[in-house]
């Protein structure tokens, strides 16, 4: 299948910046659906739906040769999905409930080759462990405005607040944008792709990622269907 350009169906400016990193030619057509969640969705069915739909909302205007990508991040603890807060003191409930203990981001990567019609969806769970950032921590944060275009309240990369310690899975998800993930789908598809997500994690985020090799083989790691 010959791709010449992705379709980034989304304004989030951490995926554009991330799909810069693997250097392929990408023109941005956001994406707006509807996010409401059904109670008979597990987490993952439901991140995966929202990103196979953002990739069909944008599918009818893709010109030939491109090949439409659409991503979706939840943050979910225990049985509740937290969204992106829409005031200070929802930012404030929300990071005080997320301190000191660890939950889960569920991220969906959907592509769609705009010839073919063929869609290729893949996701990843990663845990994370927040630490115990102060209530003066959280107010400057909030101050920041940063918490307000963020699924859970928080960036993880965020380097001045640092909300997550001795993470160890896929920071990439995290972000919104599992890198290995992303490269495992192109495969199935077939362009011809160089880029390393190892070293663009080492390069761009400062993260040693130790298990890149199994999810890149195929490996279900952080799954749970």
């Amino acid at each position: 299948m010959n791709i010449t350009r992705l379709v980034l169906a989304s304004n989030s400016p951490r995926r554009q910046e991330m799909v810069r990193w693997l250097a392929l030619p990408y023109r941005v057509q956001a994406a707006v659906v509807d996010e409401s969640s059904s109670p008979v969705e597990t987490p993952w069915e439901y991140v995966v739906r929202l990103a196979q739909r953002k990739a069909e909302a944008v599918q009818p205007d893709a010109r030939s040769g491109e090949l439409i990508m659409a991503a979706d991040t939840i943050v979910v603890d225990g049985k509740d999905l937290l969204g992106k807060p829409e005031s200070p003191e929802a930012a404030r409930t929300m990071l005080k409930r997320l301190r000191g203990r660890s939950h889960q981001v569920y991220t969906a990567v959907c592509l769609i080759a705009a010839e073919t019609g063929q869609v290729f969806s893949d996701y990843c769970v990663s845990q994370v462990p927040m630490r115990e950032y102060t209530d003066l921590e959280i107010e400057a944060y909030i101050a920041s405005g940063d918490p307000f275009d963020k699924a859970g309240g928080y960036a993880i990369q965020n380097p001045q607040f640092r909300p997550v310690l001795n993470f160890s899975q896929c920071y990439a998800c995290v972000m919104g944008l599992p890198l290995c993930h992303l490269v495992r789908l192109l495969a199935q598809i077939g362009p011809t792709f160089q880029a390393c997500p190892p070293t663009l994690c080492r390069h761009h985020l400062g993260y040693e990622c130790t298990f890149y090799g199994k999810i890149l083989n195929s490996a279900q790691i952080g799954k749970t269907p």
